[in-house]
């Protein structure tokens, strides 16, 4: 039995919503293999973080080496990096395991408001940028990156191809940050992607809910499922958002604050299996 193998670096939620946890979900629930390197340790729930820990770097090296040279990559997810040495550090490694697909989630605030990112750490997305297929920043992260104003989806578009054209990777520009757009009466919400130039964009009804936390993980190791199963990037992405989409409807809301999704949309995927639903 063949099984799209991805690789996912980044940080641990204790809470579940997020990170490496949501990033398992996801991969699994999509009919991948999920790996992981993790980054750092962070003591969260949906109220925010209480606490990080960074895991030292040859600790993350000797995790991607571990499953790289027995089980194989087929893409890789990037999400918290944890600090700009060990951004550094894994850039040096995938840029040597040659023609894999690569999605950087460049994560620098959690959905509750705390930083995951120091300056040191997010002026070294740039190489993790030039080694990736796509990067997946939301707006507040994409006006980090390009210096820019990002309040609408027109200043998302330009500071999407500006980071396009420093970079060149396709850059997937996520609008849940950015005022909804109403047209004829419907509010929605748009997401942007520069992909060899050019700018597709996608569409949806905005769905109005606290419980969403761990959105821009989900999406990422999304796309990484796809990519790693031969998608090419347009599909993985549809792919992708219709799952995150999904998910949103199916939030079980947990907690007090920003609730997790519900990545097995609303089943027990066992009990679908055998007919015990």
């Amino acid at each position: 039995m063949s099984i799209a193998r991805i690789l996912i670096i980044a940080g641990s939620d204790s809470g579940g919503g997020a990170g490496i946890q949501a990033d398992i979900r996801t991969v699994t629930m999509l009919g991948g293999h999920p790996m992981t390197a993790i980054t750092a340790i962070t003591a969260q729930n949906t109220l925010g973080v209480t606490g990080v820990h960074a895991v030292p770097v040859d600790m993350v090296l000797a995790q991607i080496d571990a499953v790289a040279s027995d089980i194989g990559v087929d893409a890789v997810k990037i999400g918290m990096i944890g600090s700009a040495e060990t951004a550094n550090a894994v850039a040096d490694r995938l840029e040597a395991m040659g023609d894999v697909p690569i999605i950087f989630d460049p994560v620098m605030i959690a959905t509750s408001g705390a930083v995951l990112a120091d300056a040191a750490t997010t002026g070294a997305f740039a190489r993790l940028m030039k080694i990736a297929t796509v990067t997946t920043p939301n707006a507040p992260e994409l006006a980090a990156l390009t210096g820019r104003s990002v309040t609408t989806m027109a200043e998302a578009e330009a500071a999407a191809m500006a980071l396009f054209q420093a970079h060149g990777c396709a850059v997937l520009a996520k609008g849940g940050h950015v005022p909804p757009t109403v047209r004829d009466g419907r509010a929605l919400v748009g997401d942007l992607l520069v992909h060899e130039g050019a700018v597709v964009e996608y569409w949806n009804a905005w769905i109005e809910t606290r419980n969403s936390h761990g959105t821009g993980c989900t999406l990422a190791s999304g796309i990484a499922a796809g990519l790693a199963t031969g998608l090419a990037l347009q599909l993985a992405v549809d792919r992708a958002r219709d799952y995150l989409r999904a998910a949103l409807a199916a939030a079980p809301g947990l907690g007090a604050g920003h609730g997790p999704l519900g990545h097995a949309l609303g089943r027990v995927p066992f009990d679908v299996m055998t007919g015990m639903a």
